[in-house]
């Protein structure tokens, strides 16, 4: 059984589908709420760092939504700073799979490294609540 450490924002209808995909390929999850997370800058720059910086935001995070922050223009200092502050921004989830850490749920990636059958649904990142605004 692989077990998956998975930083989440709780209640998120996607990080919900994802784990049960996860669980549905024999993982075992162990949760932990993204908007807690406790990791400090260098701790999350672990999980950001093969990414272009651009890519470490949530681009469902309703400062990015309404424009407020520009994630093309943003230093890789200053853009870590930001998500360790407010880290609804950051991408989510992560994930610790063996001695591997991820940013974002790439089905494909996963897939290849851990040869997990995560079936064939097409859960992604992209906010299932895309009509609702995310108030955290």
């Amino acid at each position: 059984m692989t077990a998956v450490l998975f930083y989440e924002k709780p209640g998120c209808a996607t990080n919900a589908k994802q784990k049960e995909e996860l669980k549905n390929a024999g993982c075992m999850l162990i949760q932990r709420s993204l908007l807690d997370h406790g990791l400090s800058p260098e701790e999350l720059y672990e999980f950001l760092k093969p990414l272009d910086v651009s890519a470490w935001f949530n681009p469902s995070a309703p400062k990015i939504k309404k424009g407020e922050l520009d994630t093309k223009n943003i230093s890789k200092e200053e853009a870590l700073a930001l998500l360790h502050k407010e880290p609804i921004l950051i991408r989510r989830p992560l994930m610790v799979i063996g001695d591997r850490k991820f940013c974002g749920f790439e089905r494909r990636k996963i897939k290849k490294i851990f040869g997990l059958d995560l079936g064939n649904t097409r859960v992604n990142e992209s906010c299932m609540n895309a009509d609702l605004t995310c108030k955290n």
